[in-house]
């Protein structure tokens, strides 16, 4: 009997890994309402790259977010591509918050027109948190703020 219900266990422990698996829920306190975060199970290459990627969905609004994760020697690159927008977070040990696309982003094609940003809400999220912050924290940051910077 341990060994069924151990065997039937770790069935569903591999086919929930196969799977894009919800990370977090939160509210964004915005429209766009309540946040899911899942893992994504294809990385997306640029510039030669594997990254890693979650998706977010929000309950009151179609868009779509990837959030493309970009480890560098002292900071961490959050690439947040939608339809409307793309932006970057960067997370470099001293601050957390909002930057234009670099260079390197924009010539992968993850560039969008800066028509649909609301620029009071860019220059208010260029520093959101002081410090490091975790990646999960981070992801749940961008999912609250990103939907303040469409226009």
């Amino acid at each position: 009997m341990k060994r069924i219900f151990l065997g039937v266990l770790l069935f569903t422990a591999v086919s929930a890994l196969s799977f894009g698996r919800v990370i977090i829920r939160g509210e964004s306190h915005t429209p766009f309402g309540t946040f899911t975060i899942e893992a994504s199970d294809k990385p997306v290459t640029v510039a030669g790259e594997e990254l890693k990627c979650y998706l977010i969905s929000y309950k009151n609004s179609p868009l779509q977010v990837k959030v493309l994760i970009d480890k560098e020697k002292k900071c961490k690159n959050y690439v947040v591509v939608s339809d409307d927008l793309s932006v970057m977070y960067t997370c470099n040990g001293m601050y957390f918050g909002v930057n234009k696309l670099g260079k390197k982003y924009a010539e992968a094609g993850l560039g969008t027109s800066e028509e649909k940003l609301d620029r009071l809400d860019y220059f208010h999220q260029k520093v959101i948190r002081q410090g490091d912050a975790a990646e999960f924290d981070a992801i749940s940051l961008i999912a609250s703020y990103f939907p303040e910077l469409i226009k």
